[in-house]
């Protein structure tokens, strides 16, 4: 790093404003236990602002006057979360209408630099050698193309995995001596914080492309099919990216009900050994890797939310009118983001108010007024609610099935003529899965210079058909 992107870091980033700011022990000391160390998702204002004042309490404990944190608990969280500072989340999930905080990236950062500089009674090596050789190892054979040499790795693992079941059978068992359990332990318990820091940046990023697509959705003013096109590679690449591939593969892994029982025996069985002393954060740290995974595989959802409701034909046609003012709306508060404009009206007064006392009315007794505030009971009136229990799945995995029974490798085939040998089942919803495909093999392709009309059957509705660009679907 030159001093040019050092000196930026100082200036723009929140992890380093935070430890530059005079009440950092106060900001780590809370945040970094509630969302840290307790891994505690988003929390709502009520709960946080009573959990900071019980903090402010103990804290304020037996100290001076003028050491004392007189501020208060929600103008302390209003800070925390302002732009500027960068360190608290502050959003309105769906469907609730009191505000949530959340830690952010930068808040995780800190804490893990501030708590490194602990000092450690031992440092341990040993464990950490043995790890990194094995990396090396999955990286070099996991990389051989060579038959044979594979096959004399095999074999030479075989040889001392032989070796030590005789020595078992002989009862040479070797264990591994307090120093060396107590090693792997401070391994294990530093790499899984740093794998839960690690989800909370994965949710970030993910959130800033969730953020994107809204931004673009309420900004595009061209076709829909461009920004369907546009919208569903952005959700192929996310998938097909190196972090969406790594963390599918980490959230298949926990959500296996093997690997959850293996974690938790393995836990289980670590927790009865004498030489370690297990820390309670520890104990379920399997739990509070799924509820980050959750967290960030609830992101990635509201990516495909978005879409969907795109795509829904019917809102688009009959609330056009009212899509175009919140589009209005929010490109609105997109460019006044960053310079919020003040909030008050000034009015030049054109003269001078003046009140006359003769001006005012004599009394005059009014007759009371009678008013039947009673109202005839309404009818009951029953309704079908069969319609919102609805629901439609598209099983992808089928559809592209379909496709690699009808496509051989390497080679191409029009959208429309697959749809004419497997009718759509499930009308448009089943359409846009297959534009939606992101399998490694399967590419769909849209020609806007050619159009074509696709037909089904709708059991309630009769014929139906859409006019789209043509499609070409391409198989590797």
């Amino acid at each position: 790093m030159d001093i040019e992107e050092i000196r930026l870091l100082a200036d723009t980033h929140p992890a380093w404003r935070l430890l530059r700011a005079r009440n950092a022990p106060l900001v780590l000391g809370f945040l970094g236990r509630v969302f840290v160390e307790e891994n505690s998702g988003a929390l709502a204002q009520s709960e946080l602002t009573g959990s900071l004042e019980d903090f402010l309490h103990v804290a304020n404990a037996g100290r001076g006057a003028e050491q004392q944190h007189t501020g208060d608990a929600r103008a302390y969280l209003d800070d925390w979360s302002a732009p500027e500072a960068g360190w608290l989340r502050r959003f309105y999930p769906a469907g609730v209408d009191e505000v949530h905080y959340d830690a952010t990236p930068a808040l995780e950062k800190a804490y893990g630099w501030v708590t490194g500089l602990r000092a450690r009674s031992s440092i341990g090596t040993e464990s950490r050698l043995h790890t990194l050789v094995d990396l090396l190892r999955q990286m070099v054979h996991g990389a051989e193309v060579d038959p044979a040499t594979r096959l004399a790795e095999l074999h030479r693992r075989r040889e001392e995995t032989d070796r030590e079941i005789a020595e078992v059978e002989t009862g040479q068992v070797r264990v591994l001596d307090g120093a060396g359990l107590r090693e792997r332990y401070q391994f294990f318990s530093s790499t899984a914080r740093e794998l839960l820091a690690d989800f909370r940046e994965v949710e970030e990023n993910f959130r800033a492309l969730d953020r994107a697509a809204r931004e673009r959705i309420a900004t595009w003013e061209g076709a829909k099919g461009e920004l369907l096109a546009s919208l569903v590679g952005d959700r192929a690449d996310i998938a097909s990216s190196d972090q969406g591939r790594s963390f599918q593969a980490f959230y298949d892994f926990l959500l296996s009900q093997d690997r959850q029982d293996e974690l938790s025996d393995l836990l289980a069985r670590v927790q009865s050994l004498d030489a370690v002393d297990v820390e309670p954060r520890v104990r379920r740290v399997h739990h509070d890797w799924y509820d980050a995974a959750e967290r960030t595989q609830a992101t990635v959802r509201s990516l495909s939310e978005q879409l969907r409701r795109f795509l829904d034909d019917q809102v688009w046609v009959e609330n056009r009118r009212v899509l175009d003012l919140v589009r209005a709306i929010e490109a609105a508060a997109l460019d006044v983001r960053a310079a919020p404009p003040t909030i008050g009206l000034e009015v030049d007064e054109p003269q001078l108010a003046i009140a006359l006392p003769f001006e005012r009315p004599l009394y005059d007794v009014r007759p009371p007024s009678q008013v039947d505030s009673e109202l005839p009971a309404a009818e009951v009136e029953d309704l079908d609610t069969t319609a919102l229990y609805d629901q439609t799945f598209v099983d992808t995995a089928r559809l592209a099935e379909q496709v690699r029974t009808v496509v051989p490798p390497r080679s191409s085939a029009l959208l429309h003529e697959i749809i004419e040998l497997y009718p759509l089942r499930d009308g448009l919803a089943e359409l846009v899965g297959y534009l939606a495909l992101s399998e490694e093999d399967l590419a769909v392709e849209l020609d806007e210079r050619r159009e074509v009309t696709v037909t089904w059957h709708d059991e309630d509705l009769g014929e139906r058909g859409v006019r789209m660009p043509e499609a070409t679907v391409r198989r590797g």
